[in-house]
């Protein structure tokens, strides 16, 4: 019964991702199903605000207008199966508009949605209850814009098993929508912990778009010809839990073991408890063959029971922001720069006292053009440039300040520094409300969650109780190997390995994997967790910790409090530890000679 292959594009990567993707993958994917994710934390808050305004917003309008109505027509014909969070906090609305778009075009598919993630009426009953946020300790805020639950796969396939055509859900884990293909058609069941980490990282392959085949990749060259027509990926999957990685023929790109390794370690955190609502996975000895061109064989994915709780994340107001930008050029750039950034600040926090304002909350200055992102490892254009952009962000708990300052700061320009040009839009900065994020644990028990098709509601079994122990798993190490340092030459790392870097909240994840096996052990020797905290002292400020994946030849770098808070409420220019990889990708490392010219 279960000896098919099933072949699942991953269409978006975020709300906003190239509309290329649904029609690539429809008309040149060969697909069985198209998965999307659409939803990030703050995305929710924008969304509750458009379903304050409207009862028919609150949801990613884009997937019906841009994505499906287009191609539903095709999906129906070709019995492509669908499956998008783009549900928001108004499910019902999304499934009452793609239903007048089938309608329109004349098809008969059958729309299932999964509730249960979105908790803000609840708001009162947690703080009653004294929840406390991960991490801090904090109590929830008063002003919570949303509240969602993190939820699983086994509602998605509780909804394809009652004949559902196209899911909906709200907030779930990105590869969730992934996973609950394969739990639907491969029959897998809720304690098969290996085949549910497989299904997993299937779906985190496929979550972010182009970025398995060639996009944010450290060998950009490879792709860079290609770049106007990249491939979406797709997973070719088996009932086993394996699968190859592959995309459309004829679209650009590249499926590598470095292009899908660097996506698999992707803010992952701890790659051997890579915690999701169905289970707890483990990657270290995750293999990755290329079999073919543009076809890696994914294999020994294992995974642990899940936990029983749900993570779930609130948003709420918190101040606001502004952003003031400039470009300047000539003598003394930096220095002028700087010079003027400084004053105007010094001007506005004193009519803020005059005015019976607070100060700041945070201010930040970067001069952009004078390796500002690299703090101690600038080089000579940090005093030297003839030409930089000048960005300052102000941070304060009132918005009558923050517009003090956005019209002050544009009346500098006849007072201070010459040399300056405008960068971006014309006017006034522009005033932001930040919406900051609070994460908490919520027992599963505690979070009914609803499954319907086409109106009819469907029963299901989803467990609430996990039994993850963390002291089970069994930490893996690459074999001990000599480092002989005779006659050895520094060399950047970027020579021995790929990177790629993002944030886990307030904290940066830095996945590396050597370019040849022989290289392991003088990066291990190089990039310790004391040497990797120094090198980016300039933003970490806790400590490093060191994950080792013998199965891909690679390490996970996990850097807590590297982010200046993470996401808007951050004034770093890098908020979600983008670059961090290329800055990692510049550590000096002692190699032989003879090693190096091998």
């Amino acid at each position: 019964m279960f000896n098919k292959t099933i072949r699942i594009g991953g269409a978006s990567g975020a709300w906003g991702d190239s509309q290329e993707g649904p029609a690539q993958l429809v008309h040149k994917g060969n697909i069985d199903y198209l998965v999307f994710d659409y939803l990030a934390e703050i995305t929710m808050s924008i969304l509750a605000k458009a379903y304050a305004k409207s009862d028919q917003l609150g949801y990613a309008t884009d997937f019906v207008t841009s994505a499906m109505k287009p191609l539903i027509k095709d999906i129906a014909k070709k019995k492509i199966k669908v499956i998008a969070n783009a549900g928001g906090v108004n499910l019902k609305a999304c499934q009452a508009a793609l239903q007048k778009v089938a309608d329109e075009a004349g098809v008969t598919l059958r729309v299932g949605i999964v509730e249960g993630d979105n908790l803000l009426d609840r708001a009162d009953e947690f703080r009653a209850a004294s929840v406390t946020e991960i991490g801090t300790g904090k109590a929830l805020p008063e002003n919570v814009m949303s509240i969602n639950a993190y939820l699983g796969a086994i509602p998605i396939a509780a909804a394809l098993d009652a004949g559902a055509d196209i899911v909906i859900t709200g907030r779930v884990v990105d590869s969730a929508v992934s996973l609950g293909a394969l739990m639907h058609e491969f029959g897998w069941q809720a304690d098969e912990y290996d085949k549910l980490a497989a299904g997993t990282l299937v779906g985190h392959l496929l979550e972010c778009g182009c970025q398995a085949t060639g996009g944010n990749f450290t060998d950009w060259k490879l792709v860079a010809d290609d770049w106007d027509n990249m491939g979406f990926p797709i997973a070719e999957c088996r009932p086993d839990g394996s699968f190859v990685m592959t995309k459309p023929e004829g679209t650009g790109g590249l499926v590598s073991p470095h292009t899908v390794g660097e996506q698999m370690l992707y803010e992952i955190g701890d790659p051997q408890a890579y915690i999701v609502p169905d289970v707890v996975c483990d990657f270290s000895r995750t293999t990755l063959n290329q079999v073919s061109e543009n076809q890696v064989l994914v294999e020994n994915v294992y995974g642990y029971p899940p936990t029983d709780t749900y993570k779930v994340c609130a948003t709420f107001a918190d101040g606001y922001k502004a952003t003031h930008s400039q470009t300047f050029t000539g003598f003394d750039a930096p220095q002028k720069a700087r010079a003027m950034a400084e004053a105007g600040i010094r001007k506005t926090q004193r009519m803020f006292k005059e005015r019976g304002f607070k100060d700041y909350r945070n201010t930040a200055v970067h001069l952009i053009g004078t390796s500002t992102l690299w703090g101690n490892h600038a080089g000579d254009e940090r005093e030297n440039a003839r030409e930089l952009v000048l960005k300052i962000d102000v941070y304060h708990d009132q918005r009558e300040a923050v517009d003090l300052f956005s019209k002050e700061i544009v009346g500098t320009g006849l007072s201070m520094s010459t040399g300056r040009c405008a960068a971006g839009a014309p006017g006034r900065p522009k005033i932001s409300p930040v919406a900051r994020l609070f994460s908490f644990l919520l027992d599963k028990a505690n979070v009914p969650i609803r499954v319907d098709v086409d109106g009819e509601s469907v029963t299901f079994n989803n467990p609430t109780q996990g039994g993850y122990e963390p002291q089970s798993v069994e930490r893996q190490h690459f074999s001990e190997m000599e480092v002989d340092l005779r006659d050895a030459s520094a060399v950047q790392l970027i020579e021995l390995a790929v990177a790629r870097s993002g944030d886990k909240g307030n904290d940066a994840n830095v996945g590396v994997i050597a370019r040849r096996q022989e290289f392991i052990p003088y990066i291990k020797s190089a990039l310790t967790t004391e040497s990797v905290e120094k090198w980016f002292s300039h933003v970490c400020e806790g400590p490093v910790e060191r994950f080792e994946l013998p199965g891909t030849n690679a390490f996970n770098f996990l850097l807590h409090d590297a982010l200046g808070g993470g996401g808007v409420g951050s004034l770093n220019l890098d908020v979600q530890a983008k670059t961090y990889a290329q800055q990692l990708l510049a550590f000096p490392v002692l190699l032989p000679r003879t090693l190096l010219n091998s």
